[in-house]
Parts: structure tokens; sequence; C-alpha cells
């Protein structure tokens, strides 16, 4: 059975428990929460650093709001949207260790409806200029968005109007219309969310393209077909219980909405309540558990889950995901040729749902929510790192692109020591 040495390197180890020992990890992280944290600023943040097989430590800072008296804790609740596709690609992941589906099956002999598709001429062109897709979407496509499915957060022009026309709409945000997030009604279970998407048009050839894409929404109904179990179920056994994740989940009990931080939209150059903890969308059951955008989580329960990843499979002494599922998971599964997506001016490769380090990068997999969460996990050292704060859109803060900075320093001088 192998662990966290194999992946860092066992020598590492105790060098890197010493240099850390008695010492602020992460300085440059705390003094920049520090600095956004406060009126015209952000209410509250928490940022975490995971050494190999150590829980990680928090930086705390401000509030879970700004009208309430709620203090940043591990357990604050938050929305991490697309850091569920991670969680949903490691369960399909699960699904070929096991056997029960292949990495380059066709999705059609899963799900039937999906073996004639047809492709736009044209990137979000006319509905009316289509062709027959010249191969069958497979399960490695809908993992790394290179299925050519399109997604109503991305798609324009009457593309984007037929997906929410068929209530193709696969996330939530709050109880208010936020116009040109989320238009119209959706469709009320995964079952049909499935079949509508069946009936629209891809926007790239299968396995040509890596576009942004409702991929792993859709994975959650191809586990529940392989799996015999509805997908959240599906999660919460084969992940998030054995896990100890018991935060987790597609919905908050109303018990729990004191956890619940509130999420902000940026208005000029202010912040505006748009889902407040006490009366927030995810109170209510969604229409469908959201394999692309649904969890709810906490800063302790996805560094669990990175753990896990971390230790390839294994937590506090369990073997909860094979090891086979995370190291093919966690590595670049892009069809030949296809070029992954560009982060920060550096290309990048795509794995199981996450972002694939290339390059210096290495070893790096993970991904970001819209409202502002980012969790990396360091595949090559062991090391775990997140982000949670709550605004949109998160491009409109220099916040992350500063936090990323510090990490990165903070990191450097942490392995300088060993």
């Amino acid at each position: 059975m192998l662990g966290v040495a194999a992946g860092l390197g066992a020598p590492l180890l105790p060098r890197l428990a010493l240099a850390a020992q008695d010492r602020d990890l992460l300085p440059r992280v705390r003094a920049v929460l520090a600095r956004w944290t406060g009126p015209g600023r952000f209410p509250g943040m928490i940022a975490t650093l995971g050494l190999p097989g150590q829980a990680p430590e928090y930086v705390l800072s401000g509030m879970q709001s700004f009208t309430e008296d709620s203090a940043m804790r591990p357990d604050s609740l938050f929305r991490i949207y697309s850091m569920t596709k991670p969680v949903t690609g490691m369960a399909a992941m699960q699904l070929i260790a096991d056997g029960l589906l292949g990495l380059d099956q066709p999705l059609h002999e899963i799900l039937p409806e999906y073996a004639d598709m047809q492709v736009q001429d044209r990137y979000d062109g006319s509905l009316d200029a289509l062709h027959d897709a010249p191969r069958a979407i497979t399960i490695r496509h809908l993992l790394t968005h290179t299925a050519g499915i399109g997604y109503t957060i991305v798609q324009k022009g009457p593309i984007k109007d037929l997906m929410e026309d068929k209530g193709l709409i696969p996330g939530q945000v709050s109880r208010l219309k936020v116009p040109g997030i989320f238009n119209g009604e959706t469709v009320g279970s995964l079952d049909l969310f499935a079949s509508r998407l069946a009936q629209v048009p891809l926007v790239a050839d299968p396995g040509t393209k890596w576009i942004y894409s409702m991929g792993l929404d859709l994975m959650g109904r191809v586990i529940e077909v392989v799996s015999g179990l509805s997908f959240d179920r599906y999660l919460r056994e084969v992940i998030f219980a054995p896990a100890g994740m018991e935060s987790t989940s597609f919905q908050v009990p109303r018990e729990e909405a004191g956890r619940l931080t509130t999420n902000y939209g940026a208005l000029g150059q202010g912040l505006v309540p748009i889902d407040t903890g006490a009366e927030s969308i995810y109170l209510d059951p969604p229409p469908f558990p959201f394999g692309g955008a649904g969890l709810v989580s906490t800063p302790a329960d996805y560094d669990r889950f990175l753990r896990l990843l971390a230790q390839f499979g294994e937590l506090d002494g369990r073997r909860i995901l094979s090891e086979l599922a995370v190291r093919t998971g966690t590595r670049n599964l892009l069809p030949e040729g296809v070029a992954g997506p560009v982060t920060q001016g550096r290309a990048s490769g795509f794995g199981a749902g996450g972002r694939v380090g290339m390059g210096p990068e290495s070893g790096m997999f993970g991904w970001s929510g819209a409202a502002g969460t980012v969790a990396m996990v360091d595949m090559a050292k062991g090391l775990r790192s997140q982000i949670f704060v709550q605004f949109m859109p998160p491009e409109a803060s220099r916040l992350l692109p500063e936090f990323q900075s510090a990490l990165k320093a903070d990191v450097t001088a942490l392995l300088e020591r060993t």
C-alpha cells in the first residue's frame, strides 16, 4: 500500500516537518488576508496549507458576513461551485478503477441518446448550420471538457437561448434574479437534464478542443446509471462519509444556516449581498445534484478531499479511493494534440475535472470556484492549499492573484528550509 511518502519522497518528509516546527507557515498569506479584510474590502476569508500527513494550518480572517457577528472558522460553509468538478471526476475515476466504466468508453453505450450527435459548423453560430459528429463522445471527453458540449454560462447567441429554454442551467446563485448569470428555470431531474442536453448541438467536434462545459454535470447521470445509486448518494457513500466530509452536500440543513457565509456580488467598487446564509437558496433542495457546480463545503472538509488525493486514496489509515483512480485522475488526460486551459499565461493539462500543472508546475492538480474559492494539491510534494472567500465574479478583485503570489513565496521559503 502506497502512502503519501510515495509521492513526496520519504527523506523530505521529516525535513519538512522539522522546518515547519514552531513556525508560522503562512506569514505572507496572513498579511494578504488581513489587508483584504474589513470595511471596503471583504467581510472575511480563510486560507489553508497542509503538509504531508498533517492537519492543515488555517489562516482565519474576519467574519462570515458584513452584517452578522459570526467569525470565520474551519467549519464555515462556502459555495464551492466548480470545485465540485474534481469531486465528480474522482467519483468517475473510482468506477473506472472498479471496472464498471472505461476511460475511452463511448458515452452512448451508457446513455444511448448520445449516439448520433450533431455539431455547430461555427462555434456559437446558427442552429441551422450543423454537421454530424465525426466521432463518439467518450468518458475521457466528459472528464476533460473536450466532449464539445457547451455551457450555459459560457455560450452566446441562439445555442445559449436553446439551452436556457430547455432548462439546462446546472447551478444556482440566489433567490434574486441575477441577469446574465442564469436565466430561466432549471430542469427538475438529472435524468431529464441528460436527455435534454442530448437534443442540443455540440459546439465543437468531440476530442478536438478544450471548451469549458457541462460535461461534469452529465457525468453525474453516467455515475447514476453505472452505479445504480443516485448521484448524491454515490458521492456520500463512496467519498464523503468514508473521508469524514460531514458538511459537504448539495443542500445546507436549515439548522446549519448559521455556518453558511454570505455570497456577494461585485458592483462597481463595492459588494452587495446576493445570497445570505439565513435566506440562502442552498437551504432548499436543488432541482438536481449539479456535478459541475453544486456542492457546499467547508475548508476543513475540502482539505480532507485534497489530503485523500495527496495520499493516493488513503486517509486516516483507510483506503477510500483506488490508488490507480487517484494517480490516473490527477495526471493529464487530454486527448492527444488538444491544448488545455491557459492560467496566468501558463498552459496546463487537464485531468478528472481539474487543471494539471505542466513544466515547472508538474504535479499540481486542482480547480477553482465561481465565488472565489481555489484549492490545489501538489501531488509531487504532498502539499495542499486553499482559499475560501465568497464574491462573484472572482476576477473583479486582485485578491486571488495576490494570494497566489503570497502562497508561492511562503511555500518556497518553507521548502528552502528543508
